[in-house]
């Protein structure tokens, strides 16, 4: 079965992330990958999905993915959007970056190999979002941008938002040119709370996505931070950097349950 890196935002919420390990696929995906848009085997990947789906005690059509471009659009997955055909389910995860519902016994979740996964729960709404933050998409500030479409969506407040940061490429190793540092310094990022100057400039991204969330208004407290960097454990979770872009994916997933779980 998958190993899952678990996380505690509430007694009704399963929330984690993968590793590579308990699953079929071979070589640099293996052993666990269930995203289809990174060359692994089809086959693999569809054995890998009905054990993480039998893991989470749910049916395959209840796990949901988007197709992620970098940008900062969301979708909401709706009773209506568990009605489409596979392929019409796909068209409308297409360039999406996060994923929210307020459907319980649902999973969706974000594909990253050095990115930033981000899983919100609105305790007050019930709602849970995921969101896939690389550094041009928090440029955009998409988990700042994925609250606003909660609140629009379901009525969310920032404060009654608990948000869990999953692995990443840490400080350390996002290292970056003159062009990316300033793309940040032109967005309006504070700089020396986020980057350091080494042989060349280095950003902190999980940090960056901490504190946009505090600006937002999600109470520090309620904000966790796996604090795991992709590449420096890529034995236990894919980095592109380290494994190249032909490489398997972490999926960081989160459902909302009816129950708590025993």
């Amino acid at each position: 079965m998958p190993q899952l890196l678990d996380y505690n935002l509430h007694e009704n919420v399963v929330a984690f992330s993968t590793t590579r390990y308990g699953g079929f696929s071979t070589g640099a995906y293996g052993e666990f990958n269930i995203n289809r848009y990174c060359g692994d085997d089809v086959e693999s990947i569809r054995k890998n999905r009905a054990l993480l789906c039998q893991q989470l005690g749910i049916s395959d059509d209840r796990l949901i993915m988007p197709h992620q471009v970098h940008l900062a659009q969301s979708v909401r997955i709706d009773e209506a959007f568990l009605t489409l055909s596979e392929e019409d389910r796909q068209t409308r995860l297409e360039g999406i970056d996060a994923v929210m519902t307020h459907l319980t016994d649902v999973c969706i979740g974000v594909s990253t190999a050095d990115c930033i996964p981000l899983l919100i729960y609105d305790s007050r709404h019930h709602a849970v979002a995921a969101i896939h933050a690389g550094w041009r998409g928090t440029v955009q500030r998409i988990a700042q941008q994925t609250i606003a479409d909660m609140t629009a969506a379901y009525g969310s407040q920032p404060a009654d938002l608990c948000v869990q940061i999953g692995p990443g490429i840490s400080l350390d190793c996002f290292e970056v040119g003159d062009e990316v540092y300033d793309a940040f310094a032109q967005a309006g990022f504070d700089m020396p709370s986020i980057s350091k100057r080494e042989a060349k400039w280095h950003v902190d991204l999980p940090e960056c996505n901490r504190l946009q969330l505090i600006a937002a208004g999600v109470p520090e407290a309620r904000i966790s931070v796996a604090d795991i960097c992709t590449v420096k454990q890529s034995d236990t979770f894919f980095s592109a950097r380290r494994l190249g872009i032909q490489s398997g994916r972490i999926f960081s997933g989160i459902i909302y349950k009816h129950s708590p779980q025993k």
